[in-house]
């Protein structure tokens, strides 16, 4: 297969183009029945020849191109709409039925505050596609993209999730004139998934009750079917949290799918150099050092204990309180003991076989460096984040 993505530098083909070359390398197996073979990636500085190369090739055209914020408003029409028509002439003039995606927006809807030059012309390039369809018979797949962020979306442009990572992760300025005001928003990850739906000719159809999707299968319209409604406050809220997890060791709830996993990854994007590191408060003394390394809400901590040669530490033991213990690193001893027995637990522990070994609760425990010339490097998980004021923690040796 042949595919021709229009806009390939845009924050859409980016992210697409490269997840197309994936697939065509063999990198993502997840599409078995999506064979690449050659992508044409089109953009305001390919030679314009090149279009009409391409037009004659493409088993498969994603036109990505527009114009968002353009110096005059008349540009709106002449980016989304008239190269649209001199893509659809180039494909007729081969007589080229491949299927044809077209990326609209919302805002095409006119509605309200959609009312706009930027709208009329998404809504001119629709009309414009669909009459194409009819006349040629191509398949053609109009999505109206609500908000979209993720990954190379460029800040300051048309993305205030961009400008808000952006600026939160670099130590910028935030400006919300009403926290109160709901997005829809759809991450890029999601977008791509639906674009290889559509590739395999499995997209999602739809209509519009206003500006509301209403899946149908035979929708004039398709649209990505997971999107999120989030507020500004709810977004500056969570950006806010992840920008003290260094500080602070608490990573929020992040579950698998939600909008604050998506927001995370998009806000890792766009940190500088300097924040992609940072320092671990390291508790030395003559023993060895024990360093937190990452706490959770509701999963427990992470930590990290070094162990000088020879040296024994732990001796104590807690109620509910449980954890793995898990060398990584020398070669050592854990010994546990049932408050109230005199038997031993004995479980030797290497580097060189790593495995995970249960703290017990009601069991006093400890853990020694057999070595007499390296450390013992042990990860530490405990169910819960560390309370002073309630420790559960009671010494005793073994």
């Amino acid at each position: 297969m042949k595919i021709l993505v229009t806009g390939a530098k845009g924050f859409v083909g980016k992210n697409l183009c490269a997840a197309l070359k994936n697939i065509r390398d063999g990198k993502d197996r997840t599409r078995p029945d999506i064979h690449i073979s050659e992508i044409y990636e089109y953009d305001v500085d390919t030679a314009p020849a090149l279009l009409d190369k391409y037009c004659q090739k493409a088993d498969f055209v994603f036109n990505l191109a527009g114009v968002n914020r353009p110096q005059k408003p008349e540009e709106f029409m002449q980016g989304n709409f008239e190269f649209s028509n001199t893509l659809l002439d180039s494909l007729k003039k081969y007589a080229n039925n491949c299927p044809v995606m077209i990326s609209s927006s919302i805002q095409a809807t006119c509605i309200g505050r959609y009312d706009s030059e930027y709208g009329r012309s998404k809504k001119a390039g629709e009309e414009l596609i669909f009459a194409y369809g009819e006349e040629t018979g191509a398949r053609v797949l109009v999505y109206r993209f609500p908000n979209l962020f993720g990954k190379w979306c460029r800040p300051n442009y048309n993305s205030a999730v961009a400008t808000f990572c952006n600026n939160m992760a670099n130590d910028l300025p935030i400006t919300v004139s009403d926290p109160a005001v709901e997005l829809e928003l759809l991450y890029i990850d999601d977008l791509i998934t639906e674009m290889f739906d559509a590739l395999e000719g499995k997209e999602h159809r739809c209509e519009f009750d206003g500006i509301s999707t209403v899946f149908c299968d035979e929708g004039r319209y398709c649209a990505a079917t997971v999107t999120h409604k989030v507020t500004l406050g709810e977004i500056v809220d969570l950006l806010q949290k992840f920008k003290a997890q260094p500080s602070t060791l608490v990573m929020p709830e992040i579950p698998f799918g939600s909008f604050a996993k998506k927001l995370y990854s998009t806000y890792l994007s766009y940190f500088p150099k300097e924040k992609a590191s940072f320092p671990l408060k390291m508790n030395v003394d003559a023993r060895g050092s024990f360093t937190e390394l990452l706490k959770t809400k509701n999963c427990g901590q992470f930590s990290v204990n070094i162990s000088n040669p020879g040296i024994t530490k732990g001796q104590h033991w807690h109620n509910t309180k449980w954890e793995f213990f898990i060398v990584v690193a020398g070669h050592g001893l854990i010994q546990q003991r049932r408050i109230g027995s005199d038997e031993v637990l004995n479980f030797e522990v290497s580097g060189d076989k790593i495995e995970a070994v249960h703290m017990l609760p009601g069991y006093t425990h400890n853990i020694i460096n057999l070595s007499e010339t390296e450390n013992l490097v042990t990860v530490m998980w405990a169910n819960e984040e560390f309370d002073p004021s309630h420790p559960d923690t009671f010494g005793e040796t073994v």
